[in-house]
């Protein structure tokens, strides 16, 4: 095989951007100077761990570890080899490659060959609807109010209706049956005769984010026709239905700059959608709304506040309500909120269009409802709500939805809408949600062995699933027992209100700051002097669960050495935070094994932490005397820079110097 020459690979590399070819697949956003970060393609996760660093032309993903340039890049995502993945990225820039020997470049592989196949396939297609022949396609497309600008910006295009015309072009430029075959063009019959798939039909490329054709979707117009409405080009090793999202390749610029993504059901109401305005719309192409496309939103979309919106458009019947159903099996795959949009009965996002013009396609995603408040209402919608027996058979199935929402600061507020559409008491269907969110949690824990009530200096370990633990360090006198738990004489009733745990809290290394810091004062209050401990105390949390712990602490200060005093800080938090506080109180600390050892990581840390809010506080106060008059507000500039001047003392005395 002709081996390209090092110098072009070399060209090739250094005239490519890394980041326009991994933005192909990743929304990327600034991670600090001269880095990028996004949602790794390469595995799911929910918190971006992909850097892309463009000036170095690398990437890593700290959390699955794949990493290399930016023809490692090409060569995973795209599963071909390396001189493949740099002839791909040569013709990206338009460069020549020279080969060894003066060799002509080599033959492409079989996937390389079979996009060059639908891509010519593409083409032809496009150039037969401007023909007299697809007058049908026109008649289908202009009743839909497509015209042939419309036509062309969606790469719309007619098969013949012939037994093999598309075969025949193709194999003119060069391509063979088998190539045909295996890009899914050519089918077989009983007989073995090989004849075009898609024969006498309007036609839409599916293509992939970068926007290469993978394959085909198409609409029978001819009666005779006796293949379903819609046929799909079926798998083949370019051609995933359950990876490909139809219309992606033009909607996901609007998808990670607006963090809104529309998926309807066809590939008219992606046109009509995009036509009205609505340029984040998709379709899945032939096949239910599953994982593989969560995956592909969430790279795209790539919204970790969960502030993003999925809009869900199903038709009012039957069908589109099981739909619904199956897509919100999934909807906590999600980060961000969803919604269902329903048009008027018997309308589609296109037929809506034509029927009451783009307005109302963009009010109805607008009007969106939310996915649980939809998923709620179906649920209720079975239901005899006049009947005793009615309402509570209603309550039984919607309460465990109800407890499945996420977002914590929402769910009270659907549990008082659910009582108000069931006509039922507040507190009944509480209690309901409540039983409902505890059966999902020990259902999904499993069966677990409780761990002894009091300490020991070895502490057994947590059961599968829990965090790591660590030995006591020796030779120290564990804390008295109720130091960990709240006397039962201050156990407030249960409000059903949800708990905040330790998993809840982000996992950036300040929030992780602030934990471990909190747990260290905790467990062993005595390890800090007491001018330390209030300055500690004093420092700004970014975590407002944390600092509410924080704020626990300092309400109990005069209690800090007292048995029993974790209960009095659970007494002065929000019910929602106790679980928190024996959470934080029973972690092992990463010190050890003796006491000198943990009293200094205690101290390290606390120092750390002060240390930490002491720069915040000072680049406030230099930001403030930059802006300050020395001269028409001389006392104010005297005042600022005896506090930098004060922080500067208190810097240089913690850290002993």
């Amino acid at each position: 095989m002709a081996l390209i020459r090092k110098r072009d690979i070399e060209e090739v590399r250094a005239r490519t951007n890394i980041a326009d070819i991994v933005s192909d697949h990743v929304t990327l956003k600034s991670a600090g100077v001269g880095s990028l970060k996004g949602l790794c393609p390469f595995h799911d996760e929910r918190t971006p761990s992909f850097h892309v660093r463009p000036h170095l032309g690398h990437f890593h993903c700290f959390g699955c570890g794949e990493s290399g340039d930016v023809y490692s890049f090409v060569q995973k995502i795209d599963h071909v080899t390396f001189s493949e993945a740099v002839e791909r990225l040569a013709e990206r820039i338009n460069y020549q490659l020279t080969y060894e020997d003066g060799a002509q470049a080599p033959d492409y592989s079989r996937r390389a060959r079979l996009l060059l196949a639908n891509r010519a396939a593409e083409q032809f297609f496009q150039a037969q609807l401007l023909t007299e022949d697809a007058a049908p396609a026109h008649a289908f497309l202009g009743g839909r109010s497509f015209d042939a600008e419309a036509a062309s910006h969606f790469g719309v295009g007619y098969a013949p209706n012939t037994w093999d015309a598309l075969t025949t072009h193709l194999r003119e430029q060069g391509f063979t049956m088998q190539e045909l075959k295996d890009a899914g063009l050519v089918s077989t019959n009983d007989r073995g005769s090989s004849y075009d798939r898609f024969r006498g039909r309007v036609i839409w490329p599916i293509r992939d984010a970068s926007g290469q054709t993978l394959g085909f979707g198409a609409r029978k117009l001819f009666d005779e026709d006796k293949g379903p409405k819609y046929l799909n080009t079926p798998e083949t090793p370019v051609y995933h239905k359950q990876q490909v999202l139809y219309g992606l390749d033009l909607a996901k610029k609007t998808i990670a700059r607006e963090h809104e993504v529309v998926v309807v059901e066809g590939y008219t109401d992606v046109m009509a959608a995009h036509l009205a305005g609505v340029t984040s719309a998709v379709a899945t192409c032939g096949t239910a709304f599953g994982v593989d496309h969560i995956k592909l939103i969430r790279r795209i979309m790539d919204d970790e506040s969960g502030s993003g919106r999925v809009v869900f458009t199903f038709d009012p019947d039957e069908a589109g309500q099981k739909a619904a159903l199956r897509a919100f099996q999934e909807e906590k795959r999600f980060t961000a909120q969803t919604f269902v949009a329903q048009p008027p009965a018997g309308l589609d996002p296109c037929d809506l269009r034509l029927a009451q013009g783009n307005q109302a396609v963009v009010d109805l995603i607008a009007a969106a409802q939310p996915m649980y408040e939809f998923v709620i209402r179906q649920h209720l919608s079975h239901h005899d709500l006049d009947t005793v027996e009615g309402r509570v058979a209603a309550l039984r199935q919607a309460a465990p939805v109800v407890a499945g929402i996420r977002d914590r600061a929402v769910q009270p507020e659907y549990v008082r809408l659910l009582a108000k559409w069931l006509g039922m008491d507040l507190q009944m269907v509480d209690r309901a949600v409540q039983q409902a969110r505890r059966g999902s949690a020990a259902s999904s824990r499993g069966p677990q062995t409780m761990p002894p009530r009091a300490m020991t200096p070895r502490r057994a370990p947590m059961p599968a699933g829990g965090r790591f633990d660590a030995p006591e360090p020796e030779g120290f006198e564990p804390p008295p027992e109720d130091a960990f738990e709240p006397p039962r004489e201050h156990a407030a009733p249960d409000l059903g209100l949800p708990q905040v745990r330790l998993a809840d809290l982000p996992n950036d290394h300040l929030t992780r700051l602030e934990r471990d810091t909190l747990i260290a004062i905790l467990q062993y209050p005595t390890a800090l002097p007491g001018t330390l401990l209030d300055e500690l105390l004093a420092v700004h949390m970014n975590d407002a669960s944390l600092a509410t712990v924080r704020d626990g602490i300092l309400a109990s200060r005069k209690q800090l050495t007292e048995p029993g005093w974790i209960g009095r800080i659970a007494d002065e938090v929000p019910q929602s935070f106790r679980g928190l506080v024996s959470e934080l109180a029973m972690m092992p600390l990463p010190a050890g094994p003796d006491e000198e050892r943990v009293y200094a990581y205690v101290r390290d840390i606390a120092r750390t932490l002060i240390e930490r809010d002491l720069l915040r506080t000072k680049a406030s106060l230099v930001g403030a005397l930059s802006r300050t008059d020395p001269v028409q507000q001389a006392e104010r500039f005297r005042e600022l820079q005896q506090e930098i001047a004060q922080l500067e003392v208190q810097k240089r005395r913690l850290r002993g110097e």
